[in-house]
């Protein structure tokens, strides 16, 4: 079974803000795949269901984005499970906008939901980044993520979230690539065509016998055009 995770803050106020999109990818997934209502617990909402035969609890913290390892460390240890079995979402200024990659360990990058988890349950936990941009400065971070998305960015915000929860199943079972591979046909869907030139079309030995047997000149060909 795996913990799946998305991070945010809590509350109406937060809830179209780039530091919550990690909220906004688990509330597509409950949906999309028919889990059950969101309920109270372990110092967050948790809603359990299945991919399948796969077992997942999509958990939200609502202890704000600074103390989300309380929540997650309290239901990992009601549900038995070790850090491997933890999938965070989360934003991540690093990564242009609309960019998703996935990342098992490594630093929390001054990223603070990430900083409290790391002092619950370590870094050994498997995370999928969503890119959300930076804004120049490190000075601007706070407020950045604290802003809500604008319309500019609603297509592609859009096509990670649906990308996210197609993938979803592959979360489950911690397959990393296989959850990229279903997030890069929305982002990134594969051209129609291959994109190369089509072949010349075959000459027939009548055409290559018309072209040879006229072997006018440009000035008997215009002359015998007008007579």
């Amino acid at each position: 079974m795996k913990l799946i995770v998305g991070l945010g803050n809590p509350g109406a106020k937060y809830a179209r803000n780039r530091h919550n999109i990690g909220f906004m990818v688990l509330d597509r997934i409950a949906t999309d795949h028919g889990f059950p209502a969101w309920k109270s617990k372990h110092q967050g909402v948790v809603s359990e269901g299945r991919f399948g035969s796969d077992r997942a609890v999509l958990l939200k913290p609502e202890t704000y984005m600074n103390k989300s390892g309380d929540s997650v460390g309290a239901a990992m240890r009601f549900y038995k499970l070790d850090a491997e079995d933890v999938i965070v979402l989360h934003d991540e200024i690093d990564l242009a906008p609309g960019k998703v990659r996935w990342k098992v360990g490594g630093g929390h990058a001054g990223h603070n939901g990430l900083r409290s988890l790391h002092a619950h349950i370590g870094a050994d936990y498997a995370r999928v980044r969503l890119g959300v941009g930076h804004p120049g400065h490190k000075d601007a971070v706070p407020g950045y993520v604290l802003r809500d998305f604008p319309k500019a960015d609603e297509a592609w915000l859009d096509d990670v979230i649906r990308g996210c929860s197609d993938g979803a199943p592959h979360l489950a079972t911690g397959d990393g690539p296989k959850f990229m591979n279903a997030v890069a046909l929305r982002t990134a869907p594969p051209r129609s065509g291959s994109g190369r030139e089509k072949p010349e079309k075959p000459k027939t030995s009548e055409d290559i016998q018309t072209k040879e047997a006229d072997t006018r000149s440009a000035l008997q060909k215009l002359m015998d055009r007008f007579s």
